[in-house]
């Protein structure tokens, strides 16, 4: 579905750069409940920290989330953060319910984050590749962001 937009972009450039970013909504979504998983259920040393690093992580991502979403109905289509399409498009790793101690958690949202950062990455040169500079430029602002988490969450799982 789309929309009448007057953005002067045409319609197969919008709807090349709508596939990517719907691809990475889907991806942030889960990657945003994934944080909220590890923030409800750590356990263990270090529990308040982590518990806190992980809600501020759900934050970072809600904000990308909203930044994918936002330009996807910019360039006149429709974002689809339904619950059923994002379990069934999504890239990322599935989260292990079993995870409990500090480290599960630090290393299932890295390696998730990790995943994220690669596919946005790709997504930046799709998107110049398509004609859409400014949809690259919101994924490079993404993988800057992305990046930056994934050094605060590997932080934590830095041998002395």
């Amino acid at each position: 579905m789309t929309f009448t937009s007057r953005i002067d972009l045409p319609e197969h450039v919008r709807k090349a750069a709508c596939v990517l970013l719907q691809a990475r909504l889907s991806d942030a979504l889960d990657l945003e409940a994934q944080a909220k998983q590890a923030h409800w259920n750590v356990k263990g040393p270090h529990f308040l920290q982590l518990h806190q690093l992980f809600d501020s992580l759900h934050s970072v991502v809600e904000e990308l989330v909203d930044t994918i979403a936002e330009r996807i109905t910019a360039l006149g289509h429709v974002a689809d953060g339904r619950v059923t399409t994002t379990a069934a498009a999504t890239t990322l790793y599935g989260y292990p319910l079993e995870a409990a101690g500090g480290e599960a958690h630090l290393k299932a949202l890295s390696a998730s984050l990790a995943s994220f950062g690669k596919a946005v990455r790709g997504d930046i040169a799709r998107a110049e590749s398509a004609g859409d500079a400014d949809t690259a430029d919101v994924f490079t602002q993404i993988s800057r962001d992305a990046d930056k988490q994934l050094w605060l969450l590997e932080a934590h799982l830095q041998a002395h």
